[in-house]
């Protein structure tokens, strides 16, 4: 069983002058489901190497056992400092392909050909495909094989409106994913702020929020 994770290599907040990257809890709990599941964990980001950690995500209040466990683990951090140039990697071999969140993939991921071709054939091969929390910001030019956005018709979740509203970022993203999906014609659902809400649809797996990165890493599984 092997999984391609794929992470932002975009640090820059907009223009505030601030830092963003991945979010660490959206990627630490899944990592761990799948390692723990016996899977083989491949990670990729359009630059390569080390991806950057959005400093919120490192606070105190913002860690888990996941990520506790992340800052113990030596092996795991020196695979992350190493993630794969993402033009190099081919869908051919994985089983599965997901994308933990933060704010950095709004602007790299979400407009990344390679990161849309991946994506595409993994839908195509009925493969599953998983996004957390601001992730399924990638499927904003996404498209299936009938020629319409890969979320058309489908159910999905993903960072909702209220949640960006609360950080107070709602005119620092580039767009809301809650409205792109809804545009894209996905049939939006959500669930209570910050509380872990998970959707699946065939084989397209979406989580709404850091709370929701492990239920989502185990609702991909469950389809392998």
């Amino acid at each position: 069983m092997k999984i391609l994770m794929v992470l932002t290599s975009h640090d820059t907040l907009g223009d505030t002058g601030k830092k963003t990257g991945f979010w660490l809890e959206e990627f630490a709990a899944p990592y761990y489901v799948f390692k723990d599941a016996g899977a083989e964990v491949t990670l990729a980001s359009p630059k390569g190497g080390q991806p950057p950690l959005d400093p919120s995500s490192d606070a105190d209040d913002a860690q888990t056992e996941a990520t506790r466990r992340f800052k113990g683990d030596d092996a795991a951090q020196k695979d992350l400092a190493h993630t794969t140039v993402l033009s190099t990697v081919s869908a051919d071999g994985f089983d599965a392909i997901f994308y933990p969140g933060g704010h950095g993939p709004l602007w790299d991921l979400a407009e990344d050909g390679d990161s849309k071709a991946l994506i595409e054939a993994f839908a195509a091969s009925d493969r599953p495909v998983g996004a957390v929390c601001h992730a399924p910001g990638v499927f904003r030019h996404t498209m299936g094989t009938d020629g319409k956005p890969l979320v058309s018709g489908k159910t999905v979740t993903g960072f909702t409106n209220t949640e960006e509203e609360a950080v107070g970022l709602t005119k620092v993203v580039p767009f809301l994913v809650e409205d792109m999906l809804k545009s894209n014609g996905g049939t939006y659902q959500k669930g209570a702020d910050w509380a872990s809400f998970v959707v699946t649809d065939g084989k397209l797996v979406t989580g709404q929020n850091p709370a929701s990165s492990e239920e989502a890493a185990h609702k991909l599984l469950a389809l392998l």
